[in-house]
């Protein structure tokens, strides 16, 4: 799959995940079918053409941590828009155990992004 094509479809299941919700790099890596792309998807992410319309910010490390300061626009961005849709943090991170998308959230995701990909 071409980058370009790999980065769109990054952009889409991000755009994916619900409103007062987090997923991992991880997590969208899986969605596009290899856990092994995670970097990808933070570079993918970091270059993100449009905040408005990719919500990034709702992607954070595995263990609920936010973007260092060079992201979206300075250092504390990333949680103020958490905390402005509602996430919680504990501990300086994301209180994965209520925010983390669940095994549902994951599997409504992965096939409304088949059927975007497959119209594309």
């Amino acid at each position: 799959m071409p980058q370009q094509n790999l980065a769109q479809k990054i952009y889409a299941a991000v755009r994916l995940i619900p409103k007062g919700k987090v997923a991992s790099y991880s997590q969208v890596a899986a969605l596009l079918g290899n856990c092994n792309l995670r970097r990808y998807v933070g570079n993918a992410l970091h270059k993100n053409p449009s905040n408005s319309i990719t919500p990034c910010h709702r992607v954070v490390n595995a263990k609920g941590f936010c973007s260092g300061s060079f992201a979206f626009g300075g250092s504390g961005v990333q949680r103020q828009k958490l905390e402005a849709e509602g996430v919680a943090f504990v501990k300086g991170h994301v209180d994965m155990e209520r925010h983390a998308i669940s095994q549902d959230d994951f599997d409504a995701m992965s096939e409304r992004l088949q059927e975007i990909t497959a119209k594309s």
